[in-house]
């Protein structure tokens, strides 16, 4: 079982974050009271360093800084910052998610913005300090002015996935779906196992086909459907990817039964477009996300040990969803 002091919190989910929380004083007593003991010279030949302590300090700095709890949240940073030296560039982009997230109004967050912008016309290799510029900008409304950081970001360093997601979602934000579809697809390109992101291209490409209509609508729907299903390949049991799946074939199915030619004919060799699935490819897989939705609803609330991980929010999403199927047969 993985240890959750390892794992990003931000990632978790808020009932772990808060019991990380709550084991950050303790775990940092426990760092500091026995080497105290320690008489010199002798703790000079003690070595506590790992990376998984310093791994452990940043997770519980960001978890006491999501769930509130500013005081420890500085004696961690305060720790890290004694061990890398206020200048790393790390240690930089925390010092600034501290100030951001103790500022009480947008005056004091526009004074951290200010500070990262005198940080940076000393140094402007500094990208932690401008994803933090970013992030600040997209906090203030200035979601304009963060796109351009992150694009002038990211023609300095083409491989930052991070900063192609973030991207993604400003895009998405504005409506810009074709923008957003590339930055994703970039993503996948640097993390091409990454099935969260799969499943998150797929979700975009599902969005801007409801925007048109015959040949582009199915084509973009196909292409959410095989991202779905690459998501599926990559992460057995990944509910987003099943939900995904279901919504996609659905939707295929009533476009695919409709029998327009023009439609089920449209691909492009040279662009290369995939032609359409056939009817009986699409409902074999509506059939699987079906199937595997019903399982994880099933055994996740009967509490069946191994299906215990799945948020309360994404069960219910997915037993509407299979609900909603159902009235449609029963109609």
């Amino acid at each position: 079982m993985a240890n959750p002091l390892l794992e990003a919190p931000t990632n978790s989910s808020p009932a772990t974050a808060i019991d990380l929380s709550q084991k950050a004083s303790t775990f940092i007593n426990s760092q500091s009271s026995w080497l105290s003991a320690i008489p010199y010279p002798l703790s000079l030949f003690i070595n506590t360093e790992s990376q998984e302590k310093w791994q452990t300090y940043e997770n519980l700095f960001l978890a006491c800084l999501r769930t509130g709890d500013d005081n420890t949240a500085y004696a961690c940073l305060e720790s890290l910052t004694n061990r890398f030296g206020k200048g790393n560039d790390r240690i930089l982009g925390l010092q600034g998610l501290y100030k951001e997230s103790t500022a009480k109004n947008d005056s004091e967050l526009a004074e951290v913005l200010k500070e990262y912008e005198e940080i940076l016309k000393n140094d402007p290799t500094i990208f932690s300090i401008r994803k933090r510029r970013a992030a600040v900008l997209r906090s203030m409304g200035r979601t304009s002015d963060a796109v351009t950081a992150l694009t002038n970001l990211l023609d300095q360093s083409p491989t930052d996935a991070e900063a192609w997601s973030e991207l993604a979602d400003l895009y998405l934000m504005l409506g810009s779906y074709e923008q957003a579809i590339f930055c994703l697809e970039e993503v996948v390109l640097v993390m091409p196992n990454s099935w969260n992101m799969q499943a998150r291209t797929g979700e975009v490409l599902y969005l801007s086909s409801e925007k048109l209509e015959g040949a582009d609508q199915l084509r973009l729907l196909s292409e959410s459907m095989r991202r779905y299903c690459r998501s599926l390949e990559l992460c057995d049991d990944y509910l987003r990817g099943y939900y995904g799946l279901k919504l996609t074939t659905d939707r295929l199915l009533e476009l695919l039964s409709t029998g327009k030619k023009s439609q089920q004919s449209s691909s492009d060799p040279v662009k290369g477009d995939l032609a359409p699935p056939s009817i009986d490819a699409v409902k074999k897989l509506n059939e699987l996300a079906t199937s595997k939705l019903t399982e994880i609803v099933r055994r996740s609330k009967s509490g069946e040990k191994g299906w215990d991980g799945y948020s309360e929010a994404e069960i219910i999403a997915a037993r509407e969803l299979l609900d909603r199927g159902t009235q449609k047969i029963e109609r």
